[in-house]
């Protein structure tokens, strides 16, 4: 499995330019022979716009994913990005995936909300993370702030995941999540995790950038600095440490029910 990764400036709720540069990654995709994209957290329409969250959140079945699923479609190539769902009343920081055939293989909404401004833009998930197959790999989502908590990622690798792929916002100043916490999540629960990061400012908010595609061994594979960067990277093979034992309890989890 080949993983285009895009750090990029914010989207800040110009949301032709946000299309315009799926466009461009797709065609980097296609050179590259690659399977996957991954952007960003609320790619659309913006992370820190709380303005626009409630205002021009989407169902799945709206424009925003409509128009992905063609392009994804036409680009022969999946896509996986962050973005405002709205359900109903119920507004979801979401992340999805896209196959390249224009089917939705993935869906999650974030369960560790971040913050005063997502608490009060975003109800938060209960469903469990997903786990599905793409370019025989078996691939699980998270979002941000839900990486930081080793339950989750230790739960998706107990489900057959060997790769996460996680859609981020996180700020300037958290460089420790970079450094420290997913290469500890790659190591410890035998994963290469793929975490798509802006760079840039949105709104006086500065992102810390340094996306990065980290292997089982928490060794890194690619990772960007501080500016715009696009990773590509072929994932490792699985490798398994058999003692691995996490407790998949962790708060607001919701275990899925049979």
């Amino acid at each position: 499995m080949k993983l285009v990764l895009s750090q990029t400036r914010p989207t800040d709720g110009r949301l032709d330019a946000a299309f315009a540069h799926i466009v461009e990654l797709l065609d980097i995709a296609k050179a590259a022979r690659a399977d996957m994209i991954l952007l960003p957290e609320l790619f659309l329409p913006g992370y820190n716009r709380p303005d626009l969250h409630a205002t021009v959140a989407q169902p799945i079945d709206g424009a925003w994913i409509t128009r992905l699923r063609t392009m994804a479609r036409q680009g022969a190539c999946g896509i996986t990005l962050g973005w405002a769902e709205r359900a109903g009343n119920a507004i979801f920081n979401a992340a999805t995936t896209i196959g390249a055939d224009g089917d939705i293989v993935a869906h999650y909404r974030k369960m560790q909300l971040f913050g005063a401004m997502e608490h009060a833009s975003f109800e938060p998930g209960t469903t469990a993370p997903p786990v599905f197959s793409w370019a025989g790999r078996r691939v699980g989502l998270l979002i941000c702030y839900d990486i930081e908590f080793p339950q989750h990622a230790a739960a998706l690798s107990q489900r057959g995941a060997d790769i996460l792929l996680v859609p981020t916002a996180n700020p300037a100043g958290y460089d420790h999540v970079q450094a420290v916490l997913v290469p500890a999540r790659a190591h410890e629960s035998a994963l290469t995790i793929a975490y798509a990061n802006y760079c840039g400012d949105e709104r006086g908010l500065a992102y810390g950038g340094r996306s990065l595609i980290v292997g089982p061994d928490a060794m890194s594979i690619a990772a960007a600095g501080r500016v715009e960067a696009t990773l590509i990277a072929d994932m490792p093979e699985r490798a398994r440490y058999p003692d691995t034992a996490i407790s998949t309890q962790a708060r607001d989890y919701r275990a899925p029910q049979p």
